[in-house]
């Protein structure tokens, strides 16, 4: 179920939608497709509200977690089937475009013209060479790999050159190699194409590298909406904190003692300036003190710095990933550490945070404040390049 929701998608944008199972990213998708009907409110395709048009009048094109492929059809008849269907033909038409498909492996002296069947299947042919499958175009789905398959429902989408493409969780059958490349490819056609895109996942990588934008969703409430980098430096509440990263924030229960000071238990936390600041008025209040793993760093020990027991590492080849147990409240907390670093399990370290890496919320969760908060979402925010 989605809940007062209000969301406007520029021109051209790839939006991710990301959130836990159940939060109502693929009802927000079958909303926009026209597959379910909204209960109030309106959805607008450019300027013209849509809500009450078939799916076949939204020109939206949708791709599924299941590649929804007709397994009688060639790859080059898949593609073209949603063209097809939505062209108004007269019966006269439909058999000739029957004929041009029957005869056109003829000798050129037998075979019947149609124009608007020629005209297709430039459109396909177009289509096949973007996504790699011009030499696969009279194989079955069951002649196909996963990933062949996956790009085959992207050409189907592909050829209807929709306004809006909707894609919900295309990769999640794919293995973890496919889905680096296909996820690659993805975002380069969108680029080429400039369609509007907004893809469901609840993939960390995919909604972090692939996105202008990501809008975090959580029973059928958006929870923030922003580039991935503000997401993740600066998350709006404590549950886009510990959703968005991988591994998650640590978050530890804080206090603000006399003279602005950040607390754990009796142990003072360095803190910046500007935390400082917003410190003031919130003496005695309990928080939450949230950083991330890259902030906290195996140090000698200082008064400031918090001792800690290594509960397990993981050697990653260009990290080392620790979790640690505080000695100041039982507390674990990851750490990203050189790979090069010697510890034992079981063994003492101290930890030191960024002074600026901390990030508080109140014991609603929600964020104490934000340096820059975002612009106002308006029809056309100004969207940030990908690199």
């Amino acid at each position: 179920m989605i809940r007062d929701l209000s969301l406007s998608i520029a021109d051209g944008e790839f939006l991710v939608l990301v959130g836990p199972s159940g939060c109502g990213k693929s009802t927000l998708l079958r909303l926009m497709a026209g597959l379910e009907a909204p209960s109030s409110g309106e959805i607008l395709v450019g300027d013209q509200p849509v809500s009450g048009l078939r799916p076949a009048k939204r020109n939206v094109a949708m791709v599924f977690q299941s590649y929804a492929l007709y397994p009688h059809l060639s790859v080059r008849d898949n593609l073209a089937f949603g063209l097809r269907r939505s062209q108004q033909r007269t019966s006269l038409q439909q058999l000739q475009d029957q004929l041009h498909r029957n005869t056109r492996h003829l000798p050129a002296a037998l075979r019947i013209s149609s124009h608007r069947e020629q005209q297709l299947e430039k459109r396909i042919q177009d289509v096949a060479q973007s996504l790699e499958l011009d030499q696969l175009l009279d194989r079955r789905p069951k002649e196909l790999s996963g990933g062949q398959k996956q790009r085959v429902a992207l050409g189907r989408a592909m050829a209807r050159k929709p306004e809006v493409f909707l894609m919900d969780e295309p990769l999640s059958n794919l293995d973890a190699k496919l889905r680096g490349s296909t996820r690659a490819r993805i975002v380069d056609l969108q680029r080429q194409l400039g369609t509007t895109t907004i893809y469901v996942t609840h993939d960390q990588v995919e909604a972090m590298t692939m996105g202008h934008r990501i809008a975090v969703l959580n029973q059928g409430h958006l929870q923030q909406l922003g580039t991935p980098m503000e997401l993740y430096r600066w998350p709006s509440n404590l549950f886009v904190a510990q959703f968005i990263g991988s591994p998650p924030m640590n978050v530890l229960p804080v206090h603000v003692g006399p003279g602005a000071t950040l607390m754990l238990n009796d142990r003072r936390l360095n803190v910046e300036e500007p935390t400082r600041a917003l410190l003031q008025p919130l003496e005695g209040q309990r928080l939450s003190g949230g950083i991330r793993p890259e902030q906290l760093h195996v140090a000698p020990a200082t008064n400031r710095n918090l001792p800690a027991e290594v509960s397990h590492s993981e050697v990653l080849g260009n990290e080392q990933l620790l979790t640690c147990r505080l000695l100041d409240g039982d507390h674990l907390v990851q750490v990203r550490a050189d790979p090069s670093l010697n510890v034992s399990i079981g063994g003492s370290i101290h930890l030191e945070a960024d002074p600026d890496g901390w990030r508080l919320f109140d014991e609603a969760g929600d964020a104490i404040a934000l340096p820059e908060p975002p612009p106002a979402d308006t029809a056309e925010p100004q969207l940030p390049q990908l690199s």
